[in-house]
């Protein structure tokens, strides 16, 4: 994925999710290695108040509406479950009421969440609960064929694209 080509293949989402996997792991032996000096309410609160906040309002949106969610449900779950939100979250929290390790609980939640489940920011065209979008689907199949065209065409482009579909000029 690049700024031309919004979108990941398997491969680089299962890389994208090893790097959070790490980023989890960190959290997690710094919340092992102080488990006695964490407030457990402020931990459970704040590991919870993400999904409060961002997922659960979503779901019981898309459940009672069979799968019709309005927007403000998407952004309330991409700014809960957005990293700039629990840092911002966690500078007040450091500023107001001083540093502590329960604030892991809002990297442990969000890591977690991308690299245990996969979950991602939600853009507003796909359903609020993964499923697979006909579109997308359609997409993976015609890059699947693209890499395995043999003209032996560099491939990754739209005028590499055009180059396979246009005839050569002689």
């Amino acid at each position: 994925m690049d700024h031309k080509n919004f979108f990941m293949t398997r491969t680089t989402h299962r890389l994208l999710r090893l790097e959070y996997l790490i980023a989890l792991v960190v959290c997690v032996v710094l919340a092992v290695a102080h488990l006695g000096e964490i407030r457990w309410p402020v931990f459970l609160a704040l590991f919870a108040v993400i999904d409060v906040i961002g997922y659960l309002p979503g779901l019981f949106i898309w459940i009672r509406r069979h799968g019709q969610v309005p927007r403000a449900f998407y952004v309330s779950y991409n700014v809960a479950h957005h990293l700039g939100t629990s840092a911002v979250l966690a500078g007040l929290w450091c500023v107001l009421i001083g540093p502590e390790w329960a604030l892991l609980a809002l990297p442990i939640h969000l890591m977690g969440d991308r690299a245990l489940f996969g979950n991602m920011l939600k853009p507003f065209g796909v359903s609020f609960e993964p499923t697979t979008h006909p579109v997308y689907a359609e997409f993976v199949r015609a890059y699947a064929a693209a890499q395995r065209d043999p003209s032996g065409v560099e491939r990754g482009s739209a005028t590499d694209a055009a180059a396979l579909t246009e005839p050569a000029v002689r």
